[in-house]
């Protein structure tokens, strides 16, 4: 007889033995999870620092032609950055003082780092939050669109229009809507984000529009494409077309059966976009002059500020890691199988 060869459940990782009590099971996969995410965090703590120390002497990149003249400067930095330690002894000073609140003296400005980048990240959050609830349902409406219309021409020119979007960088995305919205064809929008010192960008909602809508068209091309597949996919199933000639109407069989479950691929595809706009976004708002993480990432490498860069370096990966996190979690809650499979 030829044996027949069986693929690997991709859930026995994570399923724990079958005689382990529903919330217990539910407590180790989440303590799992959570220490993979501090490994994790840790490596890139590790990562970031030797990058920013292998740049080169901080305090020459930073004092240029002064190097050499103002010693009591280039005492001062070297003090500051403590690069007269180790380098063991340096990135364990770092990262005990990341762990308890205390990332470092800017050097640019001589301020906590804390302070400095409190409303930059609420700033960022804001525009991703914002994003994301514009993204979703219009990814989702294409992807619905785009799968009714299956193999005509409609689904055609929405697939051509979703590749142009993918295949152009955003901050191209952003330069095209500023020539159109705000100086070349029409003046209807501000090119740049309007905020006072003492609020946040969306108190001036106009000036939201572009960066929002950048973010969008960046983003949403990929979700669509993804949700459309695993339409297409459901809309061949059996109990699909059992549903079909039951009577149900087809906006019912996509509403309550095909989109449900395309639902699960589509949060994961949104938790990768989602962590890509905490780094991706560093360019759109260089672009808009926006007042986030990333255009303070920008300036802060301008300027050669090692600690606001370590720090804002840290934010964005701890972003990445907790909406994935997240969107495991969701994955899981929202599919049977996989809840069986750890409850059980």
């Amino acid at each position: 007889m030829t044996a027949v060869a069986t693929l690997p459940d991709p859930l026995a990782e994570v399923a724990p033995p079958r005689n382990r009590h529903g919330a217990v099971a539910w407590l180790l996969w989440l303590v799992r999870r959570l220490g993979l995410a501090v490994l994790t965090l840790w490596l890139v703590s590790i990562l970031v620092f030797i990058a920013t120390t292998a740049l080169g002497d901080p305090v020459r990149a930073i004092l240029g032609k002064d190097f050499g003249a103002d010693k009591a400067r280039v005492a001062e930095l070297t003090e500051q950055l403590n690069l007269d330690e180790s380098l063991a002894t340096r990135y364990f000073d770092w990262l005990g003082g990341l762990l308890t609140g205390d990332p470092g003296i800017s050097i640019a400005n001589s301020r906590p780092v804390g302070e400095l980048i409190g409303d930059t990240v609420v700033n960022t959050l804001g525009l991703v939050l914002i994003s994301a609830v514009v993204m979703i349902p219009v990814a989702f409406g294409i992807a619905m669109i785009s799968a009714n219309y299956r193999r005509r021409k409609g689904d055609t020119i929405i697939q051509s229009v979703l590749l142009t979007l993918a295949g152009l960088p955003e901050f191209v995305i952003g330069i095209l809507l500023v020539a159109i919205f705000s100086t070349t064809v029409f003046h209807w929008l501000p090119a740049v984000t309007i905020s006072s010192p003492t609020g946040h960008p969306w108190d001036q909602l106009n000036s939201m529009v572009l960066p929002v809508l950048t973010l969008v068209l960046a983003v949403a091309p990929y979700v669509s494409r993804i949700v459309r597949s695993t339409l297409l996919e459901v809309l061949d199933s059996d109990y699909v077309e059992l549903a079909r000639l039951k009577g149900i109407p087809e906006t019912v069989v996509m509403r309550k059966h095909a989109l449900l479950n395309a639902i699960v691929p589509g949060i994961q595809v949104i938790a990768l976009q989602l962590a890509w706009l905490a780094g991706g976004v560093v360019l759109v708002e260089a672009v808009f002059n926006y007042p986030g993480v990333g255009k303070q990432l920008v300036d802060s490498v301008n300027a050669h500020d090692v600690p606001m860069v370590q720090a804002l370096s840290m934010i964005i990966a701890a972003v990445y890691v907790v909406v994935n996190l997240v969107a495991d979690l969701l994955s899981i809650l929202l599919t049977p199988r996989a809840r069986t499979a750890i409850s059980s």
